[in-house]
């Protein structure tokens, strides 16, 4: 049984939703939001990246930062930039991409279920970055990026929603990259009760994207808990802000892979080697996107290829089957060398939103062979979860982005 509960939320002004709401803060370099919160001076990413307001010589995980989150915070709501919600709410966020609608529930979900499993992970998070997010909650007080949840959904819940997206919207807008943002509030007590009620017969939530920002939610929370011999479990702190959305209406991207050497071997001698795991198909000048399971574009020496996994080396498995385990197993290991990605200076990520000429660019300028990648699905997302395991790094790249500082939890 999973918990959701409305809050007393903190969101922008009408006038000002559009401006205001940011791209997660951990899509940004230092300087490229600085570039941003001097494109768009109310940009939330000034919050959520307060290090973008002070000079170059304070580092990004100085106290001074997280003090400056919290005064430009607490400047913008006295100012009124932001509304004060006076009554528990759910709110819906639809976001339209190139034509495609997904729209989630803003509630928040409480630590217990993610302490206790109904709530399913599936990546492993590194300390540095937890303790960034872990302070900045701490000092604001507030979360104020979503974790971005999901959910099988028997059709009820998308339902409920369908009919409340025919009330007036709060929000609508385009932001600059051309993503449609739609939000309606809901707060009648009957449909309130009835999406509770809902999530009540929910028995697995899983964590699309946000691993940190909902490790460092979870540990506030539990930290304030032994601060308070009073708490009653129903404490603010007690629960995270999330966008929960039906798994079908999500969209996974590839995450492709960039490698630097060929770890001593010559093209040919390269292409010999894979073809011990993979058949190796030559395609010419055109980049090559994956077709289905098992299959990868391979740029090389200004030429695109079609590697496709042999029969014998795929695996039932549901990490070890995964494409990109499959290539790091068969290949990127035991061929290239890379036997730990998460650390490995010579590998590099590369969204699937930036396209495949990113990766003919990276090629040509600082590595020296591109992997397309088929997307993971969310169904192999789900099972690796439910089995308790986790991904290797680097698995899903999930479009559109949430936006931060359209919703704030204030704990």
């Amino acid at each position: 049984m999973a918990e959701i509960k409305p809050f007393c939320s903190v969101r922008p002004a009408p006038e000002l939703a559009g401006r205001i709401a940011a791209l997660p803060y951990d899509v940004y370099n230092r300087e490229e939001a600085k570039e941003e919160v001097v494109r768009e001076p109310f940009s939330f990413l000034q919050i959520d990246r307060a290090e973008t307001k002070l000079p170059d010589s304070v580092t990004a995980y100085d106290s001074a930062v997280y003090e400056k989150a919290k005064e430009l915070l607490e400047e913008m709501i006295t100012k009124e930039h932001f509304i004060r919600e006076e009554k528990e709410c759910f709110y819906l966020y639809e976001l339209i991409m190139e034509g495609r609608s997904q729209t989630g529930l803003v509630a928040c979900a409480s630590i217990d279920d993610y302490t206790n499993g109904v709530i399913k992970r599936h990546e492993n998070t590194r300390t540095d970055k937890e303790l960034d997010r872990i302070t900045h909650i701490d000092v604001c007080n507030a979360q104020t990026g979503p974790i971005f949840l999901t959910f099988r959904d028997s059709g009820s819940m998308k339902g409920i929603m369908e009919q409340q997206k025919k009330e007036e919207k709060l929000y609508g807008f385009t932001s600059p990259d051309g993503i449609t943002h739609n939000v309606w509030k809901i707060e009648e007590k009957e449909i309130v009760a009835k999406i509770r009620e809902e999530f009540e017969g929910i028995s697995s939530i899983y964590i699309a994207d946000g691993h940190h920002r909902a490790a460092s939610a979870v540990k506030v929370g539990l930290k304030r808990r032994e601060e308070h011999a009073d708490n009653t479990g129903r404490e603010e702190y007690n629960f995270f802000l999330s966008v929960i959305f039906p798994s079908e209406e999500l969209m996974i991207m590839p995450y492709n892979r960039v490698v630097k050497g060929l770890n001593g071997y010559t093209g040919e001698e390269f292409l010999t080697r894979i073809s011990e795991c993979f058949e190796v198909v030559f395609q010419g000048g055109e980049p090559y996107q994956p077709k289905s399971k098992g299959e990868y574009g391979m740029y090389l020496q200004n030429g695109w290829y079609k590697l496709i996994i042999k029969e014998e080396y795929r695996k039932e498995d549901p990490v070890a089957g995964l494409d990109v385990s499959l290539l790091q197993d068969n290949l990127l290991g035991p061929v290239l060398g890379i036997e730990d990605p998460r650390t490995d200076k010579r590998i590099d990520f590369v969204g699937g939103i930036r396209g495949l000429g990113e990766l003919e660019r990276r090629v040509r300028e600082d590595m020296t062979v591109a992997f397309s990648m088929y997307p993971t699905d969310i169904k192999e997302l789900m099972a690796v979860s439910d089995q308790g395991k986790l991904m290797p790094p680097k698995s899903t790249w999930f479009e559109p982005k949430l936006r931060s500082g359209l919703f704030i939890h204030r704990i």
